[in-house]
Parts: structure tokens; sequence; C-alpha cells
């Protein structure tokens, strides 16, 4: 059973060179556990399949910006609402958070915190801890962060799973089984290094830490819930 990966844009510079394309990423974080991914690529005019002809769907991150309104985008928004509608398991990634978050009308701007590079801490809620998704978790964990804009107002209905000392909305659930996270469960330390490089910032810590664990689980255990609803 393969999941949709909506792949929103490839990275800048010479990041697909040194690391491969996002939805390359996605593809190696689903092979660990032996899960399969077929690819769609929207911002190059690719059209998305019917959502009823989907099992599960991960929409990934982008160097795009959802306020920007591209047309792909919109379209890509429209889609995340109509999947919703037949419970299509979704589970976005930055750009990804944010334009389900959008889609679903919330809303979505630059963070006033200011955006977050590099290793942050996750802290989940009480809705958090007791999740499915989140399940044998910790109440904290580290993961990858790379993004300027955040999710500032969450859609209604939603329940926030988790949070950052910056971002009050790291991980959001919608209905049954659509998800979506602010940080990076794709990302390897190499990934994470390589968009430093290339934006010219520093880490918040001025490292870069090797630590995956917590966050590739969670994309795991969405790859998990496909299954088991299939």
């Amino acid at each position: 059973m393969a999941i949709l990966i909506v792949e929103t844009g490839m990275p800048p510079g010479d990041i697909p060179q040194r690391c491969g394309s996002t939805a390359q990423w996605f593809l190696d974080a689903l092979n660990e556990i032996g899960k399969r991914g077929d690819i769609v690529r929207p911002y190059l005019g690719e059209a998305l399949p019917v959502p009823t002809s989907v099992s599960g769907a991960i929409i990934t991150g982008s160097w795009s910006m959802v306020t920007d309104h591209e047309e792909w985008s919109e379209k890509t928004a429209e889609w995340i609402r109509q999947a919703l509608v037949f419970d299509i398991p979704l589970f976005g990634v930055c750009y990804g958070h944010q334009l389900m978050a959008y889609a679903l009308g919330g809303e979505v701007g630059e963070n006033p915190e200011g955006g977050e590079k590099g290793t942050f801490t996750i802290t989940l809620t009480e809705k958090g801890r007791n999740n499915l998704l989140l399940d044998g978790f910790p109440l904290q964990f580290p993961a990858y962060l790379f993004h300027e804009q955040s999710v500032l107002t969450p859609p209604s209905g939603c329940d926030v799973l988790g949070f950052s000392e910056k971002d009050p909305y790291q991980i959001l659930r919608y209905g049954n089984s659509a998800f979506s996270v602010q940080f990076h469960p794709e990302f390897t330390a190499d990934i994470l290094r390589a968009a430093c490089e290339n934006g010219k910032v520093i880490p918040h810590d001025g490292t870069v830490a090797n630590e995956t664990v917590w966050p590739r689980r969670l994309l795991h255990n969405f790859c998990r819930i496909v299954e088991d609803i299939g």
C-alpha cells in the first residue's frame, strides 16, 4: 500500500545535489519501515489524484510561502478540503502543516517570535499525551525545524498536540486521522545542515544535533495508521 507524497517544491541551491529532493527524503524515511510512496508534484502542474483513490497522503515542506497563494498551492488546499470530507488520512509537514491549517480556516503568517532554524524542543499537550499518534512518546523531545512562517491561529475544532517555546502550534490534529507538524520528521542532520548553509544561517544553538528518533517515529506511526485504516 503506497502513500501519496504531495511534493510542494524542490530545495534551493545545491541542496538537491547534496541531499536529494524533498520527496526523496520522505521515500527514504518510509523505506525504513518497508513502506512505499507515490509522488505527485502540483507545483510542476501535475494533477492531484481523486482523493478517494488515495489510502493516505503526506504534504511536504517547501521553500515557498503559503501566504503567496500560488495557483498550485490553492488547488492543493482545495484538494485537502476534499480529502478530509472523506476522512482520508493526511500528514502535513512544515509548508504542508501551514497549508492544511490555512485550507481549513486557520491563519498563517510570519511568526512574531521569529523563525526556528535548528534543533528545538517539542512539548506535548495533555491531548498529545493521550493520542495514538504519539503513544509511548516522552513529554518532550528534540526535533529539526527550518521555517519563517507559522500557523498563527489554528482552524476551529482541531486539537493542539504539541508546542515549542516560540510556536504554540507545532502538532495539530484534524478529525480522526489527519495530522500536521511544523517540524521536519523527514530531515536528517545532513539535510538540516545543508539548509542552514544554503540560507547562510547559524542554527539557534550553533550546532546540529544528531537526533531524529522521536520525530521519525511519529511519521512512521502515521504510516501505520494509514495501513490500519486501509
